[in-house]
């Protein structure tokens, strides 16, 4: 597939590497592009999934401005909300920013995914005690959803679809638990695993 990400900071980096090494055409996005970076417009032109990395405060203005070009996209969310400053939580009350682009972008197929995980664990081969980090995968759209859960699994993650995008505000708090968890000496080298006894 094409993948583009908006943005080109750790996270877009790491994930996208990931899926290069899974065969897959990446291409990144930025305002002032440069080395082989595509302007906004084009890389979102390029990709049939377009990977939002780029910070909470910046997802509303840049969304507004591309929605024309994201009609019918599969739009992956991995934004958190949080104070740039201390990574401390931009509280949203009873919603999330998931739930905002999706509202913002109706003709999207539009799915929460990867921001529970942190961009030091977004490395090849990773595993914690032998166990892959699961991908969260919160979305409205079921077909948009099992795309971003196989891509999650090639890039060396255990998708796992939570179900519509009203859950992505228990993910972006997983992020925040997350990221509380790091600032008291956990450190980013980390992530979560889901196990189900199907038996």
């Amino acid at each position: 597939m094409n993948i583009s990400f908006i943005g080109a900071g750790n996270v877009a980096s790491n994930l996208g590497n990931l899926f290069t090494n899974a065969g897959h055409s990446v291409q990144f996005g930025t305002h002032n592009p440069k080395d082989n970076q595509l302007s906004v417009a084009e890389v979102i032109s390029f990709g049939e999934v377009i990977c939002f990395a780029i910070p909470f405060s910046a997802m509303d203005a840049v969304l507004t401005e591309n929605r024309e070009n994201l009609k019918g996209k599969i739009v992956v969310d991995i934004a958190n909300a949080i104070h740039l400053s201390d990574w401390s939580p931009v509280f949203l009350g009873e919603d999330s920013g998931g739930e905002q682009t999706a509202r913002l972008l109706p003709e999207s197929k539009v799915v929460k995914a990867f921001n529970t995980i942190f961009a030091d664990a977004m490395k090849a081969e990773k595993q914690f005690n032998g166990q892959k980090l699961t991908a969260f995968i919160a979305s409205d759209d079921q077909e948009a959803a099992l795309v971003v859960k196989n891509l999650s699994d090639e890039a060396g993650f255990n998708g796992f679809v939570v179900g519509g995008i009203k859950n992505a505000r228990h993910l972006e708090a997983m992020a925040h638990l997350n990221i509380a968890v790091a600032l008291s000496g956990g450190g980013t080298d980390a992530g979560f695993i889901y196990v189900q006894n199907k038996n």
